[in-house]
Formats: C-alpha cells, structure tokens, sequence
C-alpha cells in the first residue's frame, strides 16, 4: 500500500454535479492519504472537505456549444493559468472530474509534460461525440468508470478503466424517507408534491425554468392541492424567484437553496432536465418526466451526434423509455404539465417503475470512496 501521506492532488469539477462526485471521492483519498491536500477548481462539496479552490466553479457551469463560445475567452484563459500554476506545482495527480471539454485538454497538456492524470466519469462516448474516445486516450492515464459496461467499451480502444460504481447509489438510501423529507421542507405530508429541477446552471435555469413553470401553472389549475418545490443554487435564488413571480406562481412553489436530495425524496414525481438529476430521481425511485430545452442552433448540432434514441440516463441504463422525454420543441407546457399529471394518476404504472429503478440502484451500488482510492493508488504505483 501506498504509505505517503503527504500527496497532492489536483482536481477539477465543473458544476454542481461533478461536485458531488469529487466530494466522495475526496472521501476515499483522505482515508486513503490522511495528510493529503487537493486544490484545483471545485464546489461547497468538495470546499467541506477542505479543498482549495482557485477559482469559483460557477465560471465553468456553461452549457451547449453556442454559449460556450459566449464564454470561451474567460473559460480558455482559466485553463491557461491552471495549466502553468499546475507545471510549476506539480501535484502528484491531477484528476478532472466530469466536464470533459474543459478537463480532457488540460489533462492532455499536464500528461505530455509529465504529469500523472485520471479522468473521474467516462464521456458517454456510448451515446454522442464517440469520437472522444482519442482525446481520452491522449488525455487519461485511466478513467473511473461510473457504468458498469464502461471499462470493457474503453479497454477496446486501449484505454485502462475502472468500475467504481455511482458515487449517487451509495449516498442515496435504497428506501427514501417520504414523510421526513416533507416534514424538513415544511410540506403538506399528505398533498401530492411536484420537484421541479431544470438544472443547475444559469443558461438551463432561463431556458427550461419558465417551460417548467408554466407548465405548473396548468397542472395546478387542473388539479388541486398539488404542492410544487424548485431547488436550486443559492446564486440562482434572484433570478427563479423573478421567474416564479412572471409565472403568477408567488408563494405556491417552494424555493429551496439547494437541498435537491430532500426534494426528490418528499416528492410524488419530479419534471426534471436531461443530466445527472434524471439519475438522482431514479435512485429515489422517483417517477420523472425528463425535458431539456436549448439554442436551436446547439440543439441541431447535438442531435447530429447522437447515438441512441433516448437521452436520460434512467432511459440509457434500461434500454428503453421507461420514462417519457420531451425534447425542444415538443417541451410544451402543456405537453409536460400533461405527463406529469399522468404518473400522478397511474399508481400501479409507478409500482413498476419503483421495482425497475430499485433493480438499477442495486447494480451501481458499490463503495465508491474506496474503489476511487484503489484506482488512484495503482496509477500513484504506475
């Protein structure tokens, strides 16, 4: 075993998601490495754990090609001085966590000069962009896998990979407590709740948030007594309660700062945008209506790439829609507030779906700290 304990690790997470991940995984590194250090770019999860970061993870929380290119010379200029301080610091590892157009050339620069790195979450080459799969072989000393038909996919193409399970299926109870999720928020225990979750940036927040709102709207004036939640970023508070109050919804959606977990565990069935939260939702066994809104012109770029029919992540792991998907243009409020109310009125159709999704959290269940830090340990070894 590896008996330093004074290694640095660098790491990069760039949004909300990608936070949580790099916090379990810091877990596993500090019980591995009790006297590490890590800095590098990352969020409040990773900062609880006493990360350093250099920059605010909000500067690379960007979606979508169009806007990226609105952010490029702020975001190129970032890496370019995280690039140099990590030359001259050289931390034993850098790990970039998610956010691969960011992570995979800047791990390609450090690892050209010498620099061990892992890539924490394989691109879903699987899915779209499979091209990628050369950067990642140019960029990763070896990726942690979070899929457990991932390591084989990149052993075909000559890239070592690990199963790690998904950090989420370990942190998320295989039983959810309904009622002290509701009794936490200060909710109705007994009436129907709706999770609203459009993303965590700001670029989904304007996009999809009004979709999702006004699709509320209808669903409250169809049915009555149904309590509807948004959590999002403390810095996004402004801006969704400007939302909330356009939409004629003031005071009847609870806004949260954060606190997305004990939404998803004190509602009845969440409208959610296509990302990491559609997974989240499955392993609180959550029915879900998945929709995502974007620049039409990064859309139409988008689908060309696309590999598969579905694009939640419950829909990709099982093979098949379990969930419905609104996509651009068929996100219309009244399409969403309509599927949505549907689950509220099907109950065996949810049963069925709770027993597939209990099925899938079994299967990414794994000690992920530990297997995050047994993968580092044999690259640190390498």
């Amino acid at each position: 075993m590896d008996t330093q304990q004074q290694r640095q690790f660098a790491l990069v997470a760039g949004e909300a998601s990608g936070d949580l991940l790099a916090g379990l995984m810091l877990d596993g590194l500090r019980a591995r490495w009790p006297g590490m250090q890590a800095a590098g770019i990352g969020g409040p999860q990773m900062l609880a754990r006493g990360f350093e970061s250099w920059w605010p993870q909000e500067k690379l929380a960007v979606r979508g090609y169009i806007e990226v290119l609105r952010h490029y010379p702020e975001i190129a200029g970032i890496r370019r001085q995280l690039k140099a301080r990590l030359l001259r610091e050289r931390p034993d590892i850098f790990i970039g966590v998610d956010a691969p157009d960011f992570n995979l050339d800047l791990e390609a620069g450090l690892r050209a000069s010498g620099v061990r790195t892992a890539h924490f979450v394989c691109p879903s080459i699987w899915a779209w962009r499979p091209e990628r799969i050369e950067k990642i072989r140019a960029a990763a000393d070896h990726v942690l896998c979070i899929f457990p038909f991932e390591p084989d996919l990149l052993a075909r193409h000559g890239v070592a990979g690990s199963y790690v399970g998904h950090p989420l299926a370990q942190v998320i109870p295989m039983q959810p407590d309904r009622a002290a999720a509701r009794a936490a928020l200060g909710l109705d225990a007994q009436a129907p709740v709706v999770a609203l979750l459009p993303g965590s940036r700001l670029s989904e927040l304007r996009y999809i948030a009004p979709r999702f709102l006004q699709a509320a709207a209808r669903m409250r004036a169809d049915e009555a007594g149904l309590q509807f939640v948004l959590p999002t970023l403390p810095s996004l508070m402004p801006q969704a309660r400007q939302m909330v109050d356009a939409a004629g919804l003031a005071g009847q959606v609870l806004l949260t700062q954060g606190r997305s977990h004990e939404v998803l565990a004190a509602c009845d069935v969440t409208l959610i945008a296509s990302g990491t939260a559609t997974l989240e939702a499955a392993l609180f066994k959550r029915p879900m209506v998945i929709a995502y809104t974007m620049n039409h012109l990064t859309w139409r770029l988008m689908v060309r790439k696309q590999l598969q029919p579905w694009i939640g992540l419950p829909n990709i792991l099982c093979q098949e829609f379990v969930v419905p998907e609104l996509i651009q243009d068929q996100a219309s409020p009244e399409a969403l507030a309509r599927a949505t109310l549907e689950w509220l009125r099907s109950p065996a159709k949810v049963s069925q779906l709770q027993q597939r999704f209990t099925a899938l959290h079994d299967e990414l269940r794994r000690d992920t700290p530990t297997l995050c830090a047994d993968a580092i340990e044999k690259v640190l070894a390498g």
